[in-house]
């Protein structure tokens, strides 16, 4: 005797089942993109938040950016050069003379870039363009002597002896006729001076270290 065949219906679904299943696809589907949402949120906060971070240590514990405006620096440093400063060598090495520094101005929150000339403590002057330190003479090496001799009048002029306490150095602009700073501003404090030496990084003609 032949065995029945047994059949199974499909079952047939009604348009509120339809709807409900549909519903629940959506609330799955919205809870996914949710999720995965808040993942990539997540993940951009984290890596804004990490950067931040190592963009404070650096640019307030290793290297700063710097950008020059002006020509008080010229030839060594150009206008609009861009660059960063040596904020970790300023805490680990002691100033030296002919540094190039970046002297901060607190009252008007501004910078500047110069040479460190004078140390904490010595006397300086300038006599028919020449430096002296503590009655010696002292070469400045550093001075582009083609772009002197354009200047018919005096490049460095007379400066009488200054004597610096031990809290201050005397700087100036590598551009003499041109740039303002010891000789307009006085002596500056050694807590002014907040990073040495400029890598340039543009024009990327001038690429490299200059006094670090």
């Amino acid at each position: 005797m032949e065995k029945e065949q047994q059949h199974i219906e499909d079952p047939i679904l009604t348009e509120d089942a339809i709807l409900a299943h549909r519903k629940t696809q959506e609330e799955k589907r919205y809870k996914e993109q949710k999720k995965a949402f808040l993942n990539e949120l997540f993940d951009f906060v984290k890596t804004f938040l990490i950067s931040a971070a190592i963009v404070f240590v650096t640019v307030h514990y290793i290297a700063t950016p710097v950008q020059v405006k002006g020509n008080s620096m010229y030839p060594t440093l150009k206008n609009d050069s861009l660059g960063f400063s040596n904020v970790l060598g300023r805490r680990i090495e002691p100033l030296k003379r002919f540094d190039i520094v970046v002297i901060y101005f607190e009252d008007r929150n501004d910078y500047l870039v110069k040479r460190l000339i004078g140390l904490p403590g010595e006397t300086i002057a300038y006599h028919d363009e020449k430096l002296y330190i503590n009655g010696q003479e002292v070469e400045e090496t550093f001075l582009d002597q083609m772009y002197m001799a354009t200047f018919s009048s005096q490049f460095t002029e007379d400066i009488e002896e200054i004597t610096l306490g031990e809290d201050e150095v005397y700087c100036l602009g590598d551009n003499r006729p041109t740039s303002r700073d010891s000789r307009y501003y006085g002596p500056f404090k050694v807590s002014q001076i907040t990073s040495k030496g400029v890598f340039v990084v543009y024009p990327f003609k001038d690429f490299g270290v200059k006094s670090w």
